[in-house]
């Protein structure tokens, strides 16, 4: 199986503060090049800002979001 360590940095979206992780990447998907989007969570070390990176296996970043916690949608009761 395929593995690599990639590298990102980025800039914290609340803080503004540089940001560098290494993520280690392994799987059937790095075989299809050019085609691979990954995503991970990373907080942000000064602020602690839960950012969602998505990026390609060669370490291009394609978006920097600040990372929202889906909510469960309330139903309403049965009875």
């Amino acid at each position: 199986m395929m593995e690599l360590q990639v590298i990102l940095d980025f800039a914290c979206c609340a803080c503004n503060e540089s940001v560098s992780v290494t993520v280690k990447c392994e799987g059937k998907g790095l075989a299809l090049s050019g085609r691979t989007v990954a995503t991970v969570k990373v907080p942000c070390p000064s602020c602690g800002t839960m950012h969602r990176l998505d990026f390609e296996p060669n370490g291009t970043l394609r978006a920097v979001n600040p990372y929202t916690n889906p909510r469960a949608l309330l139903e309403p009761s049965i009875n």
